[in-house]
């Protein structure tokens, strides 16, 4: 995308963004308040687990109580995102160790992003190893296309919430063709 076509999508969505602020203000809306900011966004609790610490629990090198995770209650699912994106000081606190450099593309344009080594990503019960993409701090933890094929969940938009691929009756289930 040009420079100058982001611009002008950048234009309207803040235009879009005051109509629907003073529109709140206003009450246009039937009298609800609406939070713009909230309209369409999806957030799930998440548990990362430095994937490194549980294989030395595994063989008897480490304790289980020293393994390195967080609980994140406001993980955005984000389906234009590929990867599992973490904020740099959530990377830090798990102690990841980068793997590698690789270019991006990103609303900002193309960029470099490092590749950290892999973390054990639990969500409504279900888990699996994923390397994790760095995101500035401020930008929130996101879920993207690949994790959520991995754990075979599906964007609900009607309840703003990850289900069960329904093609799968709901249960987490791979496909081997």
């Amino acid at each position: 995308m040009s420079v100058r076509r982001f611009e002008a999508a950048r234009d309207r969505l803040n235009a879009a963004a005051e109509f629907h602020n003073r529109a709140n203000v206003l009450g246009i809306f039937g009298g609800e308040v609406m939070e713009f900011d909230t309209v369409g966004r999806v957030v799930t609790e998440a548990t990362i687990e430095n994937a490194g610490d549980l294989w030395a629990v595994q063989r008897s090198l480490m304790p289980p109580d020293q393994v390195r995770g967080v609980v994140v209650t406001d993980v955005l699912v984000d389906t234009g995102a590929t990867l599992l994106s973490l904020p740099t000081s959530l990377i830090q606190q798990l102690g990841l160790a980068k793997v590698a450099s690789k270019r991006v593309t990103s609303s900002a344009g193309l960029a470099e992003a490092s590749l950290y080594e892999a973390v054990r990503l639990t969500i409504h019960g279900r888990s699996c190893t994923m390397d994790v993409m760095e995101v500035s701090d401020g930008v929130p933890m996101l879920i993207g296309r690949i994790p959520l094929e991995h754990l075979d969940f599906v964007v609900d938009l009607g309840s703003r919430t990850l289900i069960g691929n329904p093609a799968h009756g709901g249960e987490h289930m791979y496909e081997l063709y």
